[in-house]
């Protein structure tokens, strides 16, 4: 897991701070909303050439780590 999350970076110079794919301009938070919202991982580096598989991967191994630390309110089932 280490070695994916190493794919991330976080510099307050690019995308305010928020965290992205490291090189890239591109926010882990739209990877993760791309896949929330049915894409597949093909579809994602077909969109986003530059991005690989493991990348694909960091982003969903950060997501998963940040959601061991924060509590997000959702709506009651």
């Amino acid at each position: 897991m280490n070695a994916l999350l190493k794919r991330i970076s976080v510099d307050p110079n690019i995308c305010f701070g928020k965290p992205c794919i490291r090189g890239t301009r591109i926010g882990v938070s739209l990877v993760l909303d791309l896949l929330a919202n049915g894409a597949t991982i093909e579809e994602v580096l077909a969109e986003y050439p530059q991005l690989t598989k493991e990348d694909i991967h960091a982003a969903i191994a950060y997501g998963a780590e940040m959601s061991r630390e924060r509590f997000v309110e959702v709506a009651a089932g």
